[in-house]
């Protein structure tokens, strides 16, 4: 298909001005053809196998960068959840060492994360699950790049709360371990995980994915930001369909080099995720946009439709741009690394109970906030539960990543450093759910028998 010159003037203006980029390019490998009796031989393996990838990967992506002029931000690898590959070596030194091992070859090729360090539980633990969990403080704190995940409940099995009771507590211990409790960044609990989400903290190669596959995250806030800021007054049909041609825009170039960093490395293109991801950078701000509808901060009222018809115009232009939109493909609102959403909070404009409305129509969850160090761990259980029931009964991803600071209490700022960004820390609800979280068990399954 022929370009105008109009086209390729908007799109060098998108990446000059409006930091459009590839936000990740994340490298899925399945990791079961390394198991062996060996414990060393499983762990050379492992290592092999993903440093030999990620080279691959660091290399053809600076290629692509030079080629096509647009800057493919972060480079990946996400493996077969580990709780898989370690049941028959299920001691928690070797675990440990499982971590360093990938946190090694993630170094040594120069990739920024590697992810799937994590279990899927939602139904029960086995013997290896359960281990992984008591590690996870030790891993955390001790690796640079290992990020981890818990997929503890789907829309057709309900929500495993004796897993989510396990993770209030290993927060708790990861903060002591970490300084300002940033190993707690690394980690996020899911229902409803998809098995090729390319963003980190929670990407995983799923059991039903190819040994290979290359999943691309695009982002663009800026983007829309400035599309909405040059249709201040037209109404809301209008805006939803200026955003949605402003998506497919965004998802074809995002398509166009996953593609071909696919063909060079000689693996499957998985999907291209299209969630607007912000950085702390000024104007890459999904809080900016949702102030340029006309919300004075994000957090008031008001704020839950705009980011609504966002939400639905991002994935109404991505579907129209390509068949192989996946991931998660929606909205992120992080606290910690969005510019907006921290002066909103600062400014007392949003709190913990409008951000968990607000995600109810984006799909992402709570992300990277920071509450009092002292919260005790049934709380934090109970916000996790809270978020995560708004995923498991509307049948959508959603997820946590809730960062308890020791020391700190609510209005502090804590520095995360690079893009984790700085968090302000936000109040917590003092009463307690203790006699109800103790009760366990698992929330049921919604109906799905009448769909069959």
């Amino acid at each position: 298909m022929p370009f105008e010159v109009e086209e390729i003037y908007e799109t060098a203006s998108m990446i000059l001005r409006q930091h459009l980029d590839i936000r990740t390019t994340t490298l899925g490998l399945n990791l079961k053809d390394c198991i062996d009796s060996d414990f060393g031989v499983f762990r050379k393996n492992v290592y092999d196998k993903v440093c030999s990838h990620a080279e691959r990967l660091i290399a053809e992506s600076a290629r692509l960068e030079r080629k096509y002029g647009i800057p493919v931000v972060n480079k990946r690898i996400a493996v077969t959840p580990v709780s898989l590959i370690m049941e028959t070596h299920c001691e928690p030194e070797k675990f440990l060492e499982m971590a360093q091992t990938l946190d090694a070859a993630a170094r040594d090729a120069g990739v920024d994360f590697i992810g799937g360090f994590g279990a899927l539980v939602q139904k029960g633990l086995t013997r290896a699950d359960s281990m992984l969990i008591d590690v996870l403080p030790d891993v955390l704190s001790q690796t640079e790049r290992v990020c981890s995940f818990l997929n503890v409940g789907s829309f057709v099995s309900g929500m495993n709360l004796d897993a989510v009771n396990r993770i209030g507590p290993m927060l708790k211990q990861t903060a002591a371990k970490s300084e300002n409790a940033v190993g707690c960044a690394k980690f996020v609990v899911f229902v409803n995980a998809p098995e090729d989400n390319p963003f980190m903290a929670g990407a995983f190669h799923g059991v039903g994915e190819a040994d290979a596959a290359l999943n691309i995250g695009i982002s663009g806030p800026g983007v829309v930001r400035s599309v909405v800021e040059q249709n201040r007054d037209c109404d809301l049909t209008r805006l939803s369909e200026v955003i949605k041609r402003t998506v497919f825009k965004i998802t074809r170039a995002g398509e166009l080099i996953g593609r071909e960093l696919a063909r060079s490395l000689d693996i499957g293109f998985g999907i291209v995720d299209i969630s607007l991801a912000s950085t702390t950078a000024r104007g890459d701000s999904v809080a900016g946009v949702i102030e340029a509808f006309g919300i004075e901060k994000i957090g008031t009222h008001g704020s839950t439709l705009a980011l609504a018809l966002l939400m639905n115009a991002v994935k109404k232009g991505g579907a129209m741009a390509s068949g192989n939109v996946g991931g998660l493909s929606g909205t992120f609102i992080p606290i910690s690394e969005d510019s907006g959403m921290i002066d909103a909070v600062c400014a007392g404009a949003l709190g913990l109970d409008k951000l968990e409305a607000l995600t109810a129509v984006c799909s992402v969850g709570l992300d990277m906030f920071a509450v009092p160090g002292d919260t005790p761990e049934e709380t934090l259980c109970a916000i996790i539960g809270d978020e995560l029931a708004i995923g498991v009964i509307n049948n959508k991803t959603t997820a946590v990543r809730v960062i308890p600071v020791p020391g700190k209490k609510a209005g502090d700022l804590v520095q995360f450093g690079g893009l984790l960004g700085t968090a302000p820390v936000m109040h917590v609800n003092g009463f307690s759910s203790r006699d109800f979280l103790k009760r366990g068990g698992r929330l049921p399954a919604s109906v799905t028998s009448m769909r069959n």
